[in-house]
Parts: C-alpha cells; structure tokens; sequence
C-alpha cells in the first residue's frame, strides 16, 4: 500500500480503553491526514501515553478501530511495523555501546544490506558524526534523544510517533530537536505527537488535539483553536485570596480563568471598552482591591484552561 496515495495516514474511531475500574480513553475519535504533524496535547495523566500504545500495537484497545495507514492495528500488526516507528518517553538506547554500535544494531534487526552506511548517514544527519565512537554512557540528555530519534528512523518509517520528545531537555536542546522534527516532516513523514507543553504543540503542528480526563474536547489548528476564546483578555492580580475570591464571583457571568495560587483572574470578554469599563466599576463598586492588571491577547495556554474549566476539568493553571 503506497503512502503516497492515501490521504489518511491515521484514523481513530470510538477508541476506549480501561485500567480496573478507571476508563483512560473514554471513545476517542480523530484522523491524520499523511504528511502532516499531529499534536495530542494534555496534562500528565490525560490518556496521551495510553492512546500512543494502541496506535502502536503495544497495548490493546478494549474497543473502537485503529488503522495505519489502512491497516487495521489489531489485524496486520506486522504491516504496521513496517510503516511506523516510535520514540518514547525514555531513552531506549544501549548505553553501553557506542552510538554507531547503536544504530548498526537496529540496522541489522531491520536486515539492511549496509547497515553502517545507514548509521553514518543518520550520525551526520543529526550532528553526531564526531561522537559516534564515544558509550552512550557520556552522551548529554539531548544527545541521547537525538540518537533515539535516528534510531526510530532506522527502517525509514511512513509515520513516526513521538511520544513527549522533549521531556526534560534544556531550551536549546528542545529548539533544536523541534528543528529536527520540522526536518522530518518536511521530508514526507507523517508525525504524531504527544506533549504536555503549550508553546511545543503550537510551533509544530498543523493540527492540535486538547485531550482531557480520556476525551478529546477540541481539535483544530492553532489559529483556530485561539479563536474559541474572544479577544478581549484581562488578567487581573490580587493581593489576598479573599480579594481573588470576591472578584470571581462577582464576574461568574463571564467565562473565567483562575490560577489561585499566582492569585491571578484572567477574565474573556468581547474586547469593547464599554465591557472593560463595566467590569472594573463592578469591582471598584464592591470595593475589591485590585493590585495590577493586563490586556492580553489569547494564547493557546488560555484556550487550553478556559476549556478545561469549562468541561469540568481540574487544572492548577499549569500542563506540567
């Protein structure tokens, strides 16, 4: 089956998944159109993980319908393997070999004709060429993922699924590898990714997927997801919680944000001057006490807490 020709790289329907008497994934539904980058965004604990597992025949759904690029996950498991490779969470290189000895071996596992060609090319490919002979053992942490991602490329997979890539890694080192991932895309591969960081999901993906508590609540670009909320942002700052308090119920017909413990309100309003101005004589009228405020313009951390406290989920203002 030629990639190429499909459009559809990815498609998800009803996918539920339980642990004990916990439901993870509650019916997902999404597809990936080929040659795109795909983000699952959430917090720890959402279902990102989870949902990356059944996609990639590491963990069986209890129901719904997974395919790869037409292949059914659960019916041709092995011609799944052979369009898709995945980087996880962790290191899964040998630290004890070399990073050519790494990517040799994975070369042999995949029976390539010249595997340390093959290495070579990815050494170089991700400016490695001068550590290749040194033990993983010294590699930094960014080096390490950069090997890990090479590694996955081994078998010059279709679609690549990277699983929070950047966990850990210093700002460099995650600029860096987001340049990487760009690179990959740009070549033809189809990229899934998981991360629980804002910024991360809204420089790389064409299409950002917000998963909350198992379900998916909103699905679109950044562009479009940034326009749910209206373009009138005020961040309000208070000196006490009580102040905090008082405020947000005497905003409560407005659609609201609260970060308790910066003691902060962000407040979604239309933008008017005349809406500004009813808001701060509610506030002034009932003597609350404001210590600063700010106009903002939406981001995607905005979108992604005003939905989340609009679905009824728990957030601490933070994905981390």
């Amino acid at each position: 089956m030629n990639m190429e020709e499909l459009k559809t790289a990815i498609s998800v329907s009803g996918l539920r998944k339980c642990f004990q008497d916990k439901e993870v994934l509650k019916g997902i539904d999404f597809s990936v159109s080929s040659g795109t980058i795909y983000a699952l965004l959430g917090s720890n604990g959402a279902g990102k993980t989870t949902a990356v597992r059944i996609l990639t025949t590491l963990l069986k759904a209890d129901s719904g319908k997974v395919e790869i690029a037409g292949y059914d996950v659960g019916k041709h498991p092995r011609k799944v393997h052979e369009i898709i490779s995945l980087t996880g969470q962790f290191s899964a290189v040998d630290s004890v070999l070399t990073g050519k000895e790494n990517l040799i071996m994975m070369g042999e596992l995949h029976h390539l004709s010249s595997p340390e060609k093959k290495a070579c090319e990815l050494l170089k490919y991700f400016g490695l060429s001068e550590d290749a002979d040194k033990s993983v053992s010294v590699f930094s942490g960014g080096m390490k993922r950069k090997l890990d991602i090479a590694m996955s490329l081994v078998g010059n997979p279709k679609v690549i699924f990277l699983d929070e890539p950047t966990t850990g890694l210093d700002p460099q080192s995650r600029y860096s590898m987001w340049n990487m991932i760009r690179d990959l895309n740009h070549s033809g591969v189809t990229v899934f990714l998981t991360t629980q960081y804002l910024e991360e999901a809204e420089q790389l993906a064409d299409i950002i997927a917000i998963l909350d508590q198992g379900s998916i609540i909103a699905e679109g670009t950044p562009e479009e997801l940034k326009a749910y909320l209206p373009q009138g942002v005020i961040k309000l700052s208070f000196q006490d919680a009580e102040n905090l308090e008082r405020a947000k119920n005497l905003l409560k017909t407005y659609r609201m944000s609260m970060e308790s413990e910066k003691r902060e309100l962000l407040v979604f309003t239309d933008g008017k001057a005349d809406t500004l101005a009813e808001i701060f004589y509610r506030l002034y009228k009932n003597k609350v006490s404001i210590q600063d405020f700010a106009r903002l313009t939406p981001d995607l951390e905005d979108v992604f807490l005003a939905m989340i406290q609009e679905k009824g989920g728990e957030s601490n203002g933070s994905l981390c």
